[in-house]
């Protein structure tokens, strides 16, 4: 029989399952795995940070709802990688992290680097192997991408003693498992069905994953046909397009009151991929009383992070939601107008982009940042995908930049920064069709913004708005509140963001004034179309406003 070394294993079983790249940040703790890329069909992303290139992985996953692939070294890189892990598992994300370690011998001695994978990741992935027996090795990739993928999807974790990975295993591999769906069954749909024709203010709260563009498109159809309001997730506002007569917004931070009205007020409300969780319900305070028709629509039996009241748990992802109710017709479109229309209207007034007129004057050498994202809105293709990560520079990506199709947001749930670039990085290699822009404070995107070398070397080409205003906006609004006019550790001293860019072989604006926005834009949207270099837009806005 052929064999090869376990790290070859590992490769080829990866190549099975479609993964197209990896995102590495090389060890000498797994150095037979990078031996079995070499020459290999999967394309290895070289990354500057494990935490760059671990967001990667993750982004992936929200991207094409396959896992991600991410690899580090022991000790210190798997320490790095550890924020996605967190980002992935409460976003329930697919991922697999590879992480080299210790040889067996050297366990249990504080060897160089050594740590327990199990103890560090055991509360943030649905599962942590360590692969002991190199024979298995084929088989725990394919049993690491069903955890990652199946029923509610998260992060999970390969350790890979270093020296096992180099012994030889036999050359077959293990077969792709497959992932179940679930389903709506005829009685389940006849009580869903029942539910709705009764109800006066139905409403859909739709986010989560497991949802492809198929679904997306068939959950719009059913809602617009049946004109039944939507509400999305906190920063999953892409499944229902921007422009929908039924998109009524968002919950979460950011979100109007009239959003979060109908939430209350919905005398049925059927989430579909979405669970009343921490956020949107407003610290479990929304939505909370008994008595309330809750039908949750989740592939996950737990229901992890749910609150409140259930009237019944539908257990299917949103696709298979999708098929069971491509044609049904509740005959109630009528009814629903004005409630559904009121809430339309309130989204759109919301969403639409302030004249500059309206906006306070500025300190001179400042510009808006609503200027630079108004020019950018007016230039923008129907398919383009945004990324951004934590801070209150995001309201701009949630409010205003249009999502028409599914997948086209990419950002974290989790409150974590230095997603942005990263995210994008993957964005734009698997989509290279796609205009990829992301948007960042100079906080936010100081803590991966060194990804954009990765990006030249690997051909990714992404726009990048960096507002900044000099601080830590976001606390600096809570300190604020909580103890005003004591700014106290929110405060920067930001470098040339443009110059930076150029540094690393992209294209750099800066804009110091709004009457600057429009060709900065231009320029930039140029470089990144017709040269395929990032390009980033260092937008300097003053401390005092433009923070949401």
């Amino acid at each position: 029989m052929n064999t090869k070394h376990a790290g070859q294993a590992i490769v080829d079983s990866l190549a099975l399952h479609g993964v197209k790249r990896v995102f590495v940040v090389p060890g000498e703790s797994y150095l037979a795995v990078l031996d079995g890329l070499h020459g290999s069909s999967i394309d290895t992303v070289v990354c500057r940070h494990e935490g760059g290139a671990a967001y990667m992985a993750e982004a992936h996953g929200k991207l094409t709802g396959q896992p991600g692939v991410a690899m580090v070294t022991r000790g210190p890189g798997a320490a790095n990688a550890f924020v996605a892990l967190h980002t992935a598992w409460q976003d329930a994300v697919p991922m697999v992290l590879f992480v080299g370690l210790i040889p067996v011998a050297d366990r249990m001695r504080e060897a160089f680097q050594e740590f327990d994978p199990h103890a560090w990741f055991g509360t943030q992935c649905k599962r942590v192997f360590v692969l002991d027996e190199a024979e298995r090795a084929s088989e725990v990739v394919a049993e690491a991408f069903f955890a990652a993928s199946s029923g509610r999807p998260g992060p999970v974790v390969i350790g890979l003693p270093e020296d096992v990975i180099t012994h030889a295993v036999p050359g077959e591999l293990h077969p792709v498992l497959p992932v179940a769906e679930g389903g709506v069954s005829p009685r389940e749909l006849n009580e869903l069905k029942a539910a709705l024709l009764v109800a006066s203010r139905p409403l859909l709260y739709i986010g989560g994953q497991r949802w492809t563009p198929e679904a997306a498109a068939a959950v719009t159809r059913f809602a617009e046909h049946n004109g039944i309001p939507v509400v999305q997730d906190w920063r999953a506002t892409d499944r229902v397009p921007f422009d929908s007569p039924v998109n009524c917004g968002s919950l979460g931070y950011g979100r109007t009151e009239a959003t979060l009205a109908m939430f209350e007020q919905a005398d049925v409300l059927v989430a579909v991929g979405a669970l009343p969780t921490d956020v949107p319900t407003e610290g479990f305070t929304a939505r909370q009383g008994h008595g309330r028709t809750n039908i949750l629509v989740n592939i996950d039996t737990g229901l992890r992070g749910r609150s409140g009241a259930v009237t019944r748990q539908l257990i299917a992802t949103p696709v298979a939601f999708a098929e069971a109710v491509a044609d049904l017709d509740l005959g109630r479109a009528a009814a629903w107008r004005d409630w559904c229309a009121e809430g339309r209207a309130a989204q759109v007034a919301f969403s639409t982009l302030p004249a500059l007129e309206q906006l306070p004057l500025t300190r001179p050498g400042t510009a808006h940042m609503s200027a630079v994202v108004g020019e950018l809105v007016k230039r923008l293709p129907t398919d383009a995908v945004y990324s951004f990560g934590a801070g209150n520079h995001c309201a701009w990506a949630q409010r205003f930049l249009p999502t028409r199709t599914f997948p086209s947001q990419l950002s974290t749930r989790n409150g974590s920064m230095g997603y942005s670039v990263p995210a994008a990085v993957a964005a734009s290699l698997e989509s290279r069709e796609r205009l990829c822009v992301v948007v960042a404070g100079d906080g936010e995107f100081m803590m991966n913004g060194q990804e954009i070398a990765t990006a030249v070397q690997h051909g990714a080409a992404m726009l990048m708005l960096v507002m900044d205003n000099g601080q830590y906006g976001t606390i600096r609004s809570h300190q604020e509140m909580h103890f005003p006019e004591r700014v106290s550790g929110t405060q920067l001293a930001n470098p040339d963001f443009a110059g930076l860019c150029r540094a690393y072989g992209g294209h750099g604006e800066t804009v110091l004034d709004n009457d600057e926005a429009a060709g900065a834009v231009e320029r930039a949207l140029r470089a990144v179309i017709e040269l395929r270099r990032p390009a980033l837009i260092h937008v300097v806005t003053d401390p005092q406003h433009d923070l949401p």
